[in-house]
């Protein structure tokens, strides 16, 4: 067959498979039952004299065909035994009913693989818009400094200028691609960073939550490395360009995620798993029978009754009704193979910026240093300093005494240092709020700094303003990220579920530990990159443990691709974490972890149940085949039981109350 043929019968195929012909080939089998109940009890032969062809036909064409395509397909291109497959099974059903006659049956058998793909089908689809947006990340443009007398890149290859002083010139906007390691590039606030270098001019603050998650921005000066796709927030900078192109840090993360995305292979049917020796089984029933018996009717009936219609239900009734359920408590589940790996997870791996903790800044401590200065007066004051900031920290405190009704007054001669900190002129009084070395840049006396409690503040991770007049240090604000107020519980509840719960963060050591203990989490891996947040995913399960990972900004999708399963904090959690992600937890709520766990575990046991049913019941069946009890029309009636007690199953389990 010739490519293109090939394709229309694809085409064609998938045309048949899809909903709306089901729907039809499902009608015109039901107009086609009422007839065969009659006849089959003992009435007088039905027939549908405004139809001049048995309607199974119909049902057999559309759901029969896409079947017999597969089979065939399947038969030519899978490599050893799994030539042999459900879809093969059914079709000998299918054609051997066809044999003896009987049409409802060999229609009843097709439509019910029909149905459980498209089940099937519904409960395995997944977004790919999440690496676009990724790729969507990287800067399409720099800013290429041209050096005196010739083009950027008159250097000495590490930034700085081979006379030993900068002697930059004109700018040109350059696309991202034509950059080369050593170029001059300036970067203004506001604009992303168009590849990796090292700054060589000015000082600024970088928000680089994309590459590493951390919650504030980071203090960058001259001799600092920046990352490609991170924000500068403040001052313009000169960098030296160190990776460029696919060397690049966001490019190896974009790479990192395709490479992740190939990795997970969709999830293989329960009933094709079976067919390798199924299929062998039923064929030698069924010819037993048939020796046994003389009758092909009986050898028909068995191939009809061991079809695996249950078997293919199973699975994806249950997983549907899983999903409902959680879709229900704001857990949004993209694939049955998802849920069903969650119930073999035994380590949990949590993000700590966003994810164990809420994302966002909040003052923590006032410390007054000054005996004549209130806290609440230090607050004002700092509040009142920074009013005019546009630094996270400083919008942070006048927030935050503004909420408090801490009176915030108007100031002047406000100037900010980027990476420094900044002065304002208050009430005629010149304020300071900034760093130590910002303060001792500016000859403020340091004699008042209660160091141990700064030291003790730095140790839990907290950032600090020392706030200062021309006299000296009054007092600090200490701001940090807060802790989910369910995270405790939540970790407690994992761990009664016998399952260990492990921090990876960007964030430094001290700050992770700190969540760590509030949080009861003993194992921490603090100040990762993304490939290194992807290492310790593979260490961990390397060692024989099944990882999932939680996370919610850009810096985790690959971790989140590599671990075993993933969910993504979605509510305020990046669209690249969320479409990465199997599992994305719409309300950000911590607790659904534990229920969500329960619930897996819930399924797959729903799931055995009704394996085991479907299958005893096939078993009964073809006892009563091989008896003579069973038609091939009464044999299908027999074995659609098994394939609605699968869908009553499934349906209990929509309701079922998850503790």
């Amino acid at each position: 067959m010739r490519r293109g043929e090939s394709a229309m019968v694809k085409k064609c195929s998938d045309f048949l498979a899809g909903v709306p012909m089901t729907v039809v080939s499902g009608l015109f089998l039901l107009v086609d039952l009422g007839p065969h109940l009659i006849e089959e009890f003992g009435g007088e032969a039905a027939h549908l004299g405004f139809l001049p062809f048995d309607p199974a036909w119909v049902t057999i064409l559309i759901s029969g065909i896409p079947l017999l395509y597969l089979a065939i397909w399947r038969v030519i291109h899978n490599p050893g035994i799994s030539k042999i497959s459900s879809a093969l099974l059914i079709c000998i059903a299918m054609f051997a009913a066809i044999g003896i006659g009987d049409l409802f049956a060999a229609g009843e058998v097709v439509f019910i693989m029909a149905v459980g793909a498209i089940l099937e089908d519904a409960t395995t689809d997944r977004a790919k818009k999440g690496l676009k947006t990724l790729i969507s990340l990287a800067p399409a443009m720099g800013r290429r400094v041209k050096a005196d007398g010739g083009e950027g890149g008159d250097t000495d290859g590490m930034g700085g200028a081979r006379d030993g002083h900068a002697a930059y010139g004109s700018e040109e906007l350059v696309p991202a691609e034509e950059i080369r390691r050593g170029d001059i590039l300036r970067v203004l606030p506001g604009e992303a960073i168009p590849v990796d270098g090292r700054i060589i001019e000015g000082e600024t603050s970088v928000d680089q939550s994309v590459i590493t998650g951390e919650s504030l921005p980071v203090d960058k000066g001259v001799g600092d490395e920046v990352f490609c796709g991170t924000i500068n927030r403040f001052g313009s900078v000169l960098i030296s360009a160190t990776k460029v192109g696919e060397d690049s840090s966001l490019q190896k993360l974009i790479r990192m995620v395709q490479e992740a995305e190939h990795k997970q292979a969709p999830m293989q049917r329960m009933a094709d798993r079976c067919a390798s020796w199924l299929v062998p089984l039923v064929l030698l029933i069924a010819v037993g029978a048939y020796w046994g018996t003389g009758n092909i009717v009986t050898a028909v009936t068995v191939l009809v009754v061991f079809c695996p219609c249950a078997l293919v239900l199973a699975t994806p009734t249950a997983i549907m009704a899983a999903i409902g359920q959680a879709t229900k408590h704001g857990v949004i589940i993209k694939s049955g193979e998802a849920l069903e790996r969650m119930g073999k997870v035994d380590t949990i791996a949590f993000d700590k910026t966003g994810t164990l903790t809420c994302g966002r800044l909040d003052v923590s401590d006032i410390l007054s240093f000054d005996p004549s200065v209130s806290e609440e007066e230090l607050l004002s004051l700092a509040a009142s300093a920074e009013a005019n900031s546009e630094h996270p920290l400083g919008k942070a405190v006048t927030d935050y005494a503004r909420a408090k009704g801490v009176p915030v007054e108007a100031s002047s001669e406000f100037r900010m240092v980027p990476g420094r900190g900044i002065c304002a002129e208050v009430k005629d009084r010149k304020l300071f709020c900034g760093s130590v070395k910002f303060l001792e840049e500016n000859g403020i006396p340091l004699d008042r700094v209660s160091w141990p409690a700064l030291e003790e503040l730095r140790g839990q991770g907290k950032a600090l303003i020392l706030v200062a007049d021309q006299e000296g240090c009054m007092g600090a604000a200490a701001l940090s990220d807060v802790l989910r107020p369910e995270a405790g519980a939540m970790v407690s509840r994992l761990t009664d579920l016998h399952t260990s719960v492990v921090l990876l963060t960007g964030d430094n050591q001290k700050a992770a530990d700190y969540f760590a203990r509030q949080a009861g989490i003993r194992e921490v891996r603090a100040e990762l990159l993304p490939e290194e947040k992807v290492r310790s995913i593979e260490e961990l399960q390397a060692g024989s443990r099944e990882v999932c990972m939680i996370g919610d900004g850009v810096n985790d999708a690959p971790a989140l691709k590599t671990a075993f399963v993933s969910v993504a904090m979605g509510g305020m959690g990046s669209d690249i974490a969320v479409e990465a992600a199997d599992v994305a937890l719409m309300g950000d709520d911590l607790s659904k972890i534990p229920y969500l766990k329960r619930l897996s575990n819930e399924t797959v046991r729903t799931i055995k149940l009704s394996i085991t049913l479907s299958m005893c019941i096939n078993a009964a069946a073809v006892t009563l085949s091989l008896m003579g009890i069973l038609t091939p029309t009464t044999g299908a009636l027999v074995h659609n039981v098994g394939s609605c007690l699968v869908v009553l199953l499934a349906a209990l389990l929509y309701d079922r109350k998850i503790e």
